[in-house]
């Protein structure tokens, strides 16, 4: 017999025997069918038949007759192991789920943009636990493309995103509108003035986000909207590291205010086109909400206007 026919086999007789496991821990337990069905609450000769059917299905002995009672036999010695440890995984597992469910300590799965990890989302999960201290978090910082994916997979309950999703499955709600600057290094022809237009930059190399980003594709229809396409130079992950490279005098780059300044560059406001993102949180609608993650979402949309600016004399 073929690795591959055996592995079918043993996944066909796993899925026969799965539900007989509880009753099977029983009358090892007890070593006696009456005593074990009455434990169950079911009739002594259906948890005899069930014996029965395990045994046929395992395709080896398990149980050996002793008088009135009933003994293991070596192989199913063997089993039981297997099976008390299966039993007490799942109940850890269903512990779990249950706590992550509770409104005093449930966890939510939330994701966020890179560029709102140092400040924003610390500033947001410190308010919110102030009247919510047990409730636990996973946090996953992605692109808008991958965070949207992961939520319809089921791994994230909540995202901060941008641009906002135009999608059927997905609630999305707006909630604060982000700057963009024209990052210029220090020493660059413009770095001495206050605003620019976009345009005036369509000569220069840019450093941009990696197609896929949310943010290059807001910055590629801000390109668009200025009459050019931009002479990329290098493209990256991370906004950090395009500052870096502008600091280098590699380009120049559309990107958000950093949340401390960096040496070496000049943000410019660009006055045509209107250079912003818009952050908003989605979610999945049909998808059953947890107490924590309706709280959560709650707390979310009760920010708006206040979620990159927030009011500390409100908090």
């Amino acid at each position: 017999m073929s690795y591959d026919s055996r592995s079918a086999e043993v996944s066909e007789v796993s899925a026969a025997i799965a539900p007989l496991l509880t009753q099977f821990a029983a009358v090892a337990r007890e070593e006696h069918i009456t005593r074990a069905a009455a434990g169950l609450g079911i009739p002594q000769p259906t948890l005899s038949r069930t014996m029965a059917r395990l045994e046929a299905d395992v395709g080896v002995p398990l149980l050996a007759r002793t008088g009135r009672g009933v003994a293991l036999t070596r192989q199913g010695h063997t089993l039981l192991g297997y099976v008390e440890q299966a039993l007490a995984l799942l109940e850890r597992g269903l512990d779990e789920v249950i706590e992550d469910a509770g409104e005093a300590r449930g966890k939510v799965a939330f994701g966020f943009l890179h560029t709102m990890g140092p400040e924003a989302v610390p500033g947001l999960l410190r308010a919110f636990r102030v009247d919510h201290p047990g409730i636990r978090f996973q946090l996953v910082q992605a692109s808008a493309s991958v965070m949207l994916e992961r939520m319809r997979a089921g791994e994230l309950d909540l995202c901060l995103t941008a641009p906002l999703p135009d999608a059927p499955d997905l609630a999305v709600r707006a909630l604060d509108d982000q700057r963009l600057y024209l990052v210029v290094p220090a020493d660059h022809r413009l770095a001495g003035r206050r605003r620019v237009r976009l345009a005036e930059a369509a000569e220069d190399v840019f450093v941009c986000m990696e197609p896929g980003y949310g943010l290059r594709r807001i910055t590629d229809a801000l390109f668009a909207e200025a009459g050019f396409v931009p002479k990329v130079a290098f493209e990256g992950e991370e906004t950090d590291t395009l500052r870096g490279l502008v600091a280098a005098g590699l380009g120049v780059a559309l990107l958000p205010a950093p949340d401390t300044p960096r040496p070496g560059t000049v943000d410019l406001t660009v006055t045509a086109p209107r250079a912003f993102r818009t952050i908003g949180l989605a979610w999945i609608p049909s998808r059953p909400e947890t107490a924590p993650v309706r709280l959560f979402r709650e707390f979310v949309l009760g920010r708006r206007g206040r979620l990159l600016h927030p009011d500390p004399a409100n908090d």
